[in-house]
């Protein structure tokens, strides 16, 4: 401790991860309270398969309106396009992950600014799963990017542990940072002879199952959220995430890209191209996205020349 207060206190990348992770296990609060309330409030963005429900709307908020406020010269692109307006009170958090402020701050992040970096906001991946009570499926997702590059990343499971029943203790957070690590699970690997694939459960298309059948998987297992397919890959339950289609977003992507990337993962488009995240990029991951803790160029190598092709890297 002597050594921050000598130093002026916590860099303000460690202030900001440390703030996400309070901030996120607020949102993740949020979540369960509204699906206990039962009043969803549902509304379609652009159809059935997209869905936004109060959950989303007050999580964000939430999200925002602490960060913003304790960071006022920071870029924050959340998901849900929301009318400005004030946040009430109990919606803000002002906590900070106290483990979170006493680890050392790479040093290459060490003097960074306000105006730098850019917040990726997701308050609820897996929407559509979460109004079908796939609650293991639900994450919130908080990346935050430096360069263009996903450098930390925060991810809140609101109902981990939910089907242990009445009584348990519901949710846990995971983060990590580039040069750093990450905290909050268990690291484990599939066995290097098993490719188990993970992809889409609500998006599938002819280009999907073919870039998945490319692959030679000897198991794919079809869930929602991006947030919760990195999560597989870093507790050893998949191998890769391959989505070939349009679709995913950039908040999808920056969280959990931030965690996989500290743990030797690596996160790309369907071409093995990085995603940029500045703030002036489009939203949409146009060109698929290819994950995986080992052994990325197999992937690569293995994506249809037809995928390629219908997929333009950005």
């Amino acid at each position: 401790m002597l050594r921050l207060l000598m130093s002026g206190g916590p860099a303000l990348l460690m202030r900001l991860v440390a703030s996400a992770y309070s901030v996120a296990e607020k949102a993740g609060a949020i979540v369960r309270k509204v699906l206990h309330s039962g009043e969803l409030g549902i509304v379609e963005k652009t159809g059935a398969n997209d869905l936004q429900t109060l959950a989303d709307r007050l999580a964000q908020q939430s999200i925002c309106a602490s960060l913003s406020r304790r960071f006022p010269k920071i870029t924050i692109i959340g998901e849900e396009e929301l009318q400005a307006e004030d946040v009430r009170e109990d919606l803000i958090e002002t906590g900070q992950a106290e483990e979170i402020l006493q680890k050392p701050c790479p040093a290459e992040y060490s003097g960074l600014r306000e105006e730098e970096l850019v917040v990726w906001v997701d308050p609820l991946d897996g929407t559509k799963e979460y109004t079908e009570g796939l609650l293991d499926n639900v994450t919130v997702l908080i990346g935050i990017a430096y360069g263009g590059k996903a450098i930390a990343g925060v991810i809140n499971q609101p109902f981990y542990n939910y089907q242990l029943g009445e009584g348990a203790n519901l949710g846990r957070t995971m983060w990590g940072m580039l040069g750093l690590g990450a905290f909050g699970f268990q690291l484990q690997e599939v066995p290097g002879d098993r490719r188990i694939i993970t992809t889409t459960r609500s998006h599938s298309n002819k280009l999907v199952i073919d870039c998945v059948d490319a692959m030679e998987p000897h198991e794919v297992i079809r869930v929602g959220g991006a947030g919760n397919k990195i999560i597989q890959l870093v507790e050893g339950k998949a191998s890769a995430y391959v989505f070939a289609s349009i679709g995913c977003k950039k908040w999808d992507t920056c969280a959990p890209e931030a965690i996989l990337h500290a743990v030797g993962g690596k996160l790309t488009d369907i071409h093995g191209n990085a995603y940029c995240y500045d703030a002036n990029v489009k939203h949409m991951n146009s060109a698929g996205v290819l994950a995986t803790l080992r052994n990325h160029e197999y992937y690569v190598s293995r994506v249809p020349q037809s995928v390629l092709q219908a997929l333009k890297s950005d």
